[in-house]
């Protein structure tokens, strides 16, 4: 199948001119049913898919999501570079609510709960994870920001808290003072799990409110955040509009990707002692 772009995020961003559906694809996996049907599309002849992490309807909460399906199924019908669209916090004054964000590094606070890699049942690797996102694929989704006139930050750490409670006032005032940028619930395992499938990963974050440790914010509130998602998804279909058509599928990976040598250099596990079943599990995800 021929390499695609993959978009998770909210099904809002997907309704921008130029995006051609074609079919709506339910795949099972050996890690359960991804979020929701692929949405199988194009955009003036780039092949994509969408899916809205969240479930249709959002019906699944952070901690919910079946990351592990959702990276398979994608890198399954062929998608090799995925780009995240993610609701964040701000933990710094200069990141202000209705601004962008492309991280470029991620500070784990989820709690163990969440499949967080493929490895395991008879098969062992380590994936380095040094550099947590794809900086060509980031670069783009930058340029492409600046371009609709957004405010649009480039670098900074994304804290991945578990949820779905937003944060104390304590903890928001920790993660500030450790220097932190922004903060939200999804980017982890997510990133973690493309990083293992080969995949060139970025993320546009959109930033909704200042977490609760500012002076000036009462406690975060689900109609606060989403009225400014909705300001925040016009931008944030018009940067993707963008950055598509500066993304070239059929591209050689970066560094993301590694190759045949580097995935099996990646693997510890002796070939002789690695279970039939882990490696039929891991076909789609070792490939390169």
């Amino acid at each position: 199948m021929d390499n695609r772009i993959g978009v998770i995020g909210g099904s809002g961003i997907y309704t921008f001119e130029g995006v051609r559906i074609h079919q709506r694809m339910n795949l099972d996996t050996p890690f359960g049913k991804p979020s929701a049907p692929l949405i199988m599309a194009d955009y003036n002849g780039v092949p994509l898919v969408f899916l809205p992490r969240h479930g249709e309807g959002h019906t699944l909460s952070p901690s919910e999501v079946p990351y592990a399906a959702n990276i398979y199924a994608l890198k399954h019908v062929g998608v090799r570079q995925l780009i995240s669209v993610s609701a964040v916090g701000s933990l710094q004054e200069k990141y202000h609510p209705r601004h962008f964000v492309i991280p470029d590094q991620i500070f784990d606070r989820t709690k163990g709960i969440r499949r967080s890699t493929y490895f395991g049942g008879g098969m062992v690797g380590h994936i380095g994870f040094g550099d947590p996102f794809c900086g060509e694929l980031s670069r783009i989704l930058h340029s492409a920001s600046e371009k609709t006139g957004a405010t649009v930050h480039f670098g900074g750490t994304l804290v991945c808290m578990e949820g779905p409670a937003f944060s104390t006032r304590a903890e928001s005032m920790v993660y500030r003072s450790q220097g932190h940028a922004i903060i939200g619930m999804t980017a982890l395992p997510e990133a973690k799990l493309a990083r293992e499938a080969g995949m060139c990963y970025a993320t546009l974050c959109m930033i909704t409110d200042f977490d609760v440790w500012h002076e000036t914010e009462d406690d975060v509130s689900v109609e606060t955040v989403m009225a400014n998602v909705k300001v925040n998804t016009v931008r944030a279909r018009k940067t993707l509009e963008l950055a598509l058509g500066m993304i070239d599928p059929g591209k050689a990976q970066c560094e993301c990707y590694g190759g045949d040598e580097g995935i099996e250099n990646s693997i510890i596990t002796a070939p002789e002692h690695r279970s039939y079943l882990a490696k039929e599990h891991l076909k789609v995800i070792l490939e390169r």
